[in-house]
């Protein structure tokens, strides 16, 4: 695996998702008015926007909590998040669910360690990327993110699930890589000192 990097998109307030996340609550089950966090890359004729969204096409494994599994399998079907390119999908979970698809590219694991370990296998050269604010955070606190890529979205939610709380007292570095600004999002890279 080159990099493992926490990719998420959100709001100016902290929030990667709107009120009341559910599976129901639109694609990706993320609450009330949450898809308004990816229109920057579903939605827009940028160009910048779209250089930002290749780069997703570069993915070896993706790493998703069971809260992130859960919202979103009936969006996701066997094919996962990245849809027909089926890109190995770990879910870091204390149990395996009854209604997995047949055939799909899911990997069940107990923890974060684990995790990692199984996306390094999975990714080959290729990296790894993390989305979701638990299992963001339990990699935060081992060490075991290098880049860190927020897609800051001009709204504020006012309430719904908030990124870094739960984070720790413990200060973690970062290096600006990059900041693309567009009139959709402010997509900004980091690398995380060690």
């Amino acid at each position: 695996m080159a990099k493992v990097i926490f990719d998420v998109s959100m709001s100016l307030d902290g929030f990667i998702t709107g009120a009341n996340p559910r599976p129901e609550a639109g694609w990706g089950g993320l609450g009330e008015g949450g898809e308004r966090l990816h229109d920057w890359g579903f939605n827009s004729d940028d160009p910048r926007n779209r250089e930002v969204m290749a780069w997703y096409t570069t993915i070896g494994a993706n790493i998703f909590g069971r809260t992130g599994y859960d919202h979103s399998i009936l969006n996701w079907g066997a094919d996962g998040p990245s849809g027909a390119t089926r890109v190995p999908t770990v879910i870091v979970s204390h149990s395996v669910p009854q209604d997995v698809p047949d055939h799909g590219v899911y990997s069940f694991v107990d923890g974060a360690e684990a995790a990692f370990e199984t996306a390094k296998n999975l990714a080959g050269d290729k990296d790894a990327y993390i989305t979701g604010a638990d299992v963001a955070r339990q990699f935060l606190n081992l060490g075991l993110i290098d880049e860190v890529s927020i897609h800051l979205v001009p709204v504020l939610f006012g309430s719904g699930t908030r990124l870094f709380e739960g984070l720790g007292n413990g200060h973690i570095s970062l290096e600006t890589l990059e900041v693309v600004k567009t009139k959709e999002a402010i997509h900004m890279r980091f690398r995380v000192v060690k």
